[in-house]
């Protein structure tokens, strides 16, 4: 068995991929920043409600509510309604709508993000070194 095969660390994996697109997103939209009508790219965050609710329809798994004051299930809740495109609430003189300041920012998460992630995945590697035996170097 291999480390690839234990779902921990493909859900890592994924989320490093996420965090790699992201990334290079952001940097094209600050490159950009000086481009005439660019309009800044976003990636949309996963919809963990669609990975949730394919898991509850493999696993067979239901919310029952046995009183008043407990959430309804899945079925008996209204949709949410659609989110409306972001607005720019910047635009600079040549109608480009790139606001560096809010891309530094989500460069700077996406930083923060990817070191939490290698440092769970380094921590994880660390405990089954130490379960198997083998403190490594």
């Amino acid at each position: 068995m291999t480390v690839q095969n234990i779902a921990l660390f493909k859900a890592l994996g994924a989320k490093l991929d996420y965090l790699d697109h992201q990334q290079k997103i952001t940097s094209q939209n600050i490159a950009n920043a000086d481009t005439p009508n660019y309009k800044a790219r976003e990636l949309t965050d996963p919809d963990f409600g669609r990975v949730l609710d394919k898991v509850v329809k493999d696993n067979a798994v239901r919310m029952n509510s046995t009183r008043a004051n407990h959430m309804p299930a899945a079925g008996e809740v209204e949709e949410g309604r659609d989110r409306k495109q972001k607005s720019f609430y910047e635009v600079a003189p040549g109608k480009n709508a790139v606001v560096l300041e809010e891309q530094m920012l989500k460069a700077q998460k996406t930083t923060m993000d990817h070191s939490l992630m290698m440092n769970i995945m380094k921590k994880n590697i660390g405990m089954i070194r130490t379960a198997i035996g083998n403190s490594g170097q």
